[in-house]
């Protein structure tokens, strides 16, 4: 039997227990702060409450910038040398990231077997992604099936990302909204909810509303529309310093779904810094039968 690595890039999201159980890599991308200091994506739980206060109290939002081809090159070399006899790597969407292009670079510059996928998503979705990957082929199929299942399940919507942000200063920060539009957002409590749409993998702005309870309710509302209500879900929620808001969506999804709950994980630096502080959703994966 082919002894098969998953990577995933870090924009997964994904919670540390899982890399050791399901046998999974991490490729990190990089922040770069106009200070010039540059550090990498970490799931270090300490770590990553350090960098939500800095994001949080920073005039300045930093750049993001992916794993070089280089960088993929020499984990996939690593890996070979470990004895793996394939790799499959799950992407952040290649129209938020250049994360996938270095990812297929590094293919074409090794002799070991490397499969790369493009998720069109981002956060949770690549960590149930990887895990449903190592249970397919401990199932025993092969890695190319594998490959062939999760990309066509992609295609068909059966993997969904959706969560709302609160912070509209944050945003401002970004250069995503004005300082008005900051101004009247904050006063009103207005948060927004957005999903990432698995056609074009981006993410789409779908309702503003006042009052974070109104915002839980239209991510669910969201689901439904996608999904037959009572289906049987796995989710994995995701916040940045809001578990709260997390627990309060996963209550509303089991009124509607048969929900297996695969736990609550904080986002990273790089999915942080695009959502900002107060954010919660989930990641979510339509089940056959």
């Amino acid at each position: 039997m082919s002894k098969v690595k998953i990577l995933v890039d870090s924009t997964a999201d994904i919670p540390p227990q899982w890399l050791e159980e399901y046998d999974i890599g991490v490729v990190p991308l990089h922040i770069n702060w106009l200070s010039g200091a540059t550090e990498d994506d970490s799931r270090d739980v300490l770590e990553l409450k350090d960098f939500y206060r800095r994001l949080s109290t920073s005039h300045e939002v930093p750049k993001t910038s992916q794993p070089t081809p280089g960088e993929f090159r020499k984990v996939y070399q690593q890996l070979e040398e470990q004895g793996y006899d394939e790799v499959m790597v799950f992407c952040l969407s290649s129209d938020m990231s250049g994360t996938y292009n270095s990812a297929m670079i590094a293919k074409g510059e090794v002799s070991l077997p490397v499969h790369v996928v493009d998720t069109k998503k981002a956060s949770g979705v690549i960590a149930i992604v990887a895990r449903y990957a190592r249970e397919l082929l401990n199932n025993g199929l092969e890695a190319k099936k594998v490959v062939k299942k999760i990309e066509r399940d992609l295609a068909e919507g059966k993997h969904n990302a959706i969560f709302y942000v609160s912070d509209f200063d944050f945003l401002r920060k970004g250069g995503r909204v004005s300082r008005f539009q900051s101004f009247v957002g904050a006063m009103l409590k207005i948060h927004v909810a957005i999903y990432i749409e698995h056609k074009v993998g981006m993410m789409v702005p779908f309702k503003k509303v006042r009052g974070e309870r109104k915002a839980q309710i239209e991510l669910v509302k969201k689901l439904i529309d996608m999904w037959p209500e009572g289906s049987k879900i796995r989710v994995l929620m995701v916040h940045v310093e809001n578990e709260e808001g997390t627990e309060r969506i996963l209550e509303l999804l089991k009124e509607h779904f048969d929900v297996e709950y695969l736990g609550t994980s904080p986002m990273g630096k790089i999915i942080a810094t695009h959502v900002g502080p107060g954010t919660a959703g989930f990641a979510a994966q339509l089940m056959e039968g």
